[in-house]
């Protein structure tokens, strides 16, 4: 941020004089930090979203900067929320109670409640449910923005499939998967690697006790690293095979590979894959 605080005090002071619609300039310490922990956000907001960012002068002053910022606020808010309308179109939660809450529920409180003026920064949502990837730095729509982009690649990687199918192989890693906080893609996508590994068709949920067997000895030859490399290589013929070699989508399932090998590794050095799947 390269703006002096002298310079920042004065838009803080117009902020509030908006806020109170006028009538006074007189506000609590604590509205104060707020309104300028959002004359902050909105100046790196316009600083640092190149999708967003119509700034292009280094020497805007900063109620320039601010009010481009506000600006980008507004659209990028405006943009999160056409996204998330498209996401919901064929929205599935796969009966799970925390993706349903959070997405169906939730989301669309912060779009009823987001206040892009006064208080950006507030992420309003806890967003229980868990992503593959998240920017624990980001609050505010730069948050939801980010969740709600790995929602469309979660749903568009589960919507390959039926829902049934999907349902299934979900209730078969976990019978109470629906009341369980965990992401469902990665349980999911830990199914369709252990088919590949199997070399299995990926219709049939069931494996029979030699193909448990040839897969754990298969994964207990590996060292948790080389493991890593091989899942990912994995998705990789997932993606292809299933996804036009969708390289968003792939990029956004190898946030899962460390877990996934974790689990493959435990389960097949303690010959206990079966119990997995």
């Amino acid at each position: 941020m390269r703006y002096e605080m002298e310079e920042l005090v004065p838009i803080v002071a117009k902020l509030a004089k908006r806020y109170t619609s006028g009538e006074s300039t007189s506000i609590t310490y604590e509205k104060a930090q707020q309104l300028m922990e959002a004359v902050l956000y909105s100046i790196h907001e316009g600083e640092g979203e190149e999708q967003f960012s119509l700034i292009e002068n280094s020497e805007l002053s900063a109620w320039k900067a601010y009010e481009i910022g506000v600006k980008c606020l507004e659209e990028k808010t405006k943009y999160t929320l056409s996204l998330y309308n498209e996401v919901m179109i064929h929205f599935c939660s796969y009966e799970n109670k925390c993706l349903y809450d959070t997405v169906a529920k939730g989301l669309p409180e912060f779009f009823k409640w987001y206040d892009f003026k006064y208080e950006p920064q507030n992420t309003i949502l806890t967003l229980d449910y868990p992503v593959l990837t998240e920017n624990t730095e980001h609050t505010g729509i730069d948050k939801i923005y980010d969740y709600v982009l790995c929602i469309q690649q979660e749903q568009k990687f589960l919507n390959r499939f039926s829902p049934e199918y999907v349902a299934r192989a979900l209730s078969k890693y976990n019978s109470e998967y629906r009341i369980a906080i965990d992401n469902i893609c990665e349980i999911f996508l830990m199914n369709l690697i252990c088919h590949i590994l199997a070399g299995k068709d990926i219709e049939n949920l069931e494996f029979d006790l030699d193909e448990y067997k040839r897969m754990e000895e298969m994964i207990q030859k590996e060292d948790l690293d080389t493991l890593r490399e091989k899942l990912k290589s994995v998705i990789g013929v997932i993606i292809q095979k299933y996804y036009e070699n969708d390289q968003q989508l792939k990029e956004y399932l190898s946030h899962a590979v460390d877990n996934i090998s974790v689990r493959l590794k435990l389960a097949a050095d303690n010959e206990n894959l079966a119990n997995i799947f």
